[in-house]
């Protein structure tokens, strides 16, 4: 009887891993936009151990014209960053039990051997936008809800009178173990985070942009640190340096020109086996919703001698494999 439950047991999971192998899907990028097959929107890419992983959002293809519908999330993975591996979608709104819906902008990262997943999320009961956190034992998940309740709230950001100021989370951890969030429309906040990463740890701070709008996206290189932004409507992604995480920022112009055919740009920056990669998204593709169906792209970036950044050259030839 024993034996037979155990076998019974080995072919139950031997039948999940099939299914979930069949559940993933390799893309061979041929340019930009790097995947063809659905719109991903909002890229925030993590370069884990000796792969990169790439999470984003997606545009539902059949919405109402002239709106964003977003459901889920989803997660690829590369070791080349041209030969993709499409994941099962690990983490919806369902997962939020607190939320309403609309699978907005995120960002994931790792620490002490969990990883935290940021997304901005429309709340349930208070008006407007939040951020809530997933975390997962693994990048590709599948995720679960870390905190039972959202992070940051409308409510607590009442200076800006819309209700989706609170928006497009990005996450650092410093060299010093202090973990920063930052985020915002409209005003970029940052607060800083516990080591449980699922609890603030002092004020809300908003700092003082030239001309942001939203999508910031904070990294560090060298002794310097980036804080990049979508500025203006359409959106261009330009950039501030400091020589702390915390600034102050000193305004360094535009990074990347409007995307073509998207009124929205929104960035994630890594650096992989000793390149730089700036990762974008455009409407290069959509053929049935304008600016409302987007498509990640990939493409080189540069930095100065004096560590500025050069402006993003937007190719459809996209990168080739890194090695």
């Amino acid at each position: 009887m024993n034996y037979h439950i155990k076998l019974v047991g080995l072919i139950a999971i031997a039948l999940s891993t099939s299914i979930a192998k069949s559940q993933e899907k390799i893309i061979v990028s041929t340019g930009n936009p790097i995947i063809t097959d659905k719109y991903t929107a909002d890229p925030a890419a993590y370069v884990y151990k000796d792969s990169v992983y790439l999470y984003t959002g997606h545009d539902v293809p059949k919405a109402p014209k002239n709106s964003y519908e977003m459901h889920e999330w989803l997660v690829y993975s590369s070791a080349d960053m041209v030969t993709w591996k499409e994941h099962k979608s690990p983490l919806d709104t369902k997962a939020f039990a607190w939320a309403k819906d609309d699978a907005w902008a995120s960002q994931v990262i790792e620490r002490d051997g969990k990883f935290y997943w940021y997304v901005a999320i429309t709340h349930g009961t208070i008006h407007g936008k939040s951020i809530g956190i997933a975390v997962s034992d693994s990048p590709t998940g599948p995720f679960k809800d870390a905190l039972g309740k959202a992070l940051i709230t409308n409510d607590m950001t009442t200076d800006v009178k819309i209700s989706w100021d609170d928006i497009d989370p990005s996450v650092i951890i410093d060299d010093d173990g202090q973990a920063y969030l930052f985020w915002g429309n409209q005003k970029c906040r940052y607060v800083k985070l516990k080591k449980n990463m699922i609890e603030m740890d002092g004020p809300i701070v908003t700092l003082d942009l030239k001309e942001f709008t939203e999508a910031p996206w904070i990294h560090k290189r060298k002794d310097w640190y980036y804080l990049s932004y979508a500025s203006q409507f359409p959106e261009k992604i330009v950039y501030a340096m400091s020589k702390k995480v915390t600034g102050p920022w000193e305004y360094k112009g535009i990074l990347n020109e409007i995307a073509g055919n998207s009124n929205t740009n929104h960035q994630a920056i890594i650096n992989f086996k000793g390149k730089d990669y700036f990762v974008y998204h455009n409407g290069a593709i959509n053929n049935d919703g304008g600016s409302y169906r987007r498509s990640v792209c990939i493409d080189y970036l540069y930095y100065n001698k004096d560590g500025t950044m050069k402006r993003v050259l937007m190719t459809t030839e996209g990168i080739k494999k890194a090695k």
